[in-house]
C-alpha cells in the first residue's frame, strides 16, 4: 500500500468527518438504521449502508441520521433496513440492496411514499 501525504491525509480526514456528520442526532428528524449483524454484513449490509449515505450526499439531505444495529432477528429478509420518520413512523424494510436503498431515499424520505415490494414486519 502507498504511503499518502500530509495533503492527502487531512484530505481524506476532511471527506470521511462529513460523512459521519450523518451519524449525529443532533437537529435530524430522520433516521436511518442499517441492521449489521453477521447475517446482514454477509447478506451486504456494507454496500447497503454506503450506498445510502452515497445518495443522501448526492440529494444534499442532511436532516437524516444514518446509524447501524446489531441482528434484527429476521435472517431470511436481510439486509434489513429501518426508517424512522415523523409522517410515516417506522418501516423495516428487507432484501435490501443498492438499487433499493436508493429508492429509500428518493421514494421514502424524499417523496413520502413506502416501497411496499420491500415492507417487512419485524417480530418484536
Amino acid at each position: 500500500m502507498a504511503k499518502l501525504s500530509l495533503e492527502e491525509l487531512r484530505s481524506l480526514r476532511g471527506s470521511e468527518s462529513e460523512r459521519l456528520k450523518k451519524r449525529s442526532i443532533h437537529g435530524r428528524d430522520t433516521h436511518v438504521v442499517v441492521c449489521m449483524g453477521t447475517c446482514g454484513i454477509q447478506a451486504g449490509a456494507k454496500i447497503v449502508l454506503n450506498a445510502i449515505v452515497d445518495e443522501l450526499e448526492a440529494k444534499g439531505l442532511d436532516n437524516v441520521i444514518v446509524t447501524q444495529s446489531g441482528c434484527a432477528g429476521s435472517c431470511k429478509d436481510e439486509p434489513i433496513v429501518e426508517v424512522h420518520t415523523p409522517t410515516l413512523g417506522s418501516v423495516a424494510y428487507g432484501h435490501v440492496d443498492a438499487k433499493v436503498a436508493k429508492s429509500i431515499v428518493d421514494e421514502h424520505i424524499i417523496g413520502g411514499k413506502i416501497l411496499e415490494s420491500h415492507k417487512i414486519d419485524l417480530e418484536v
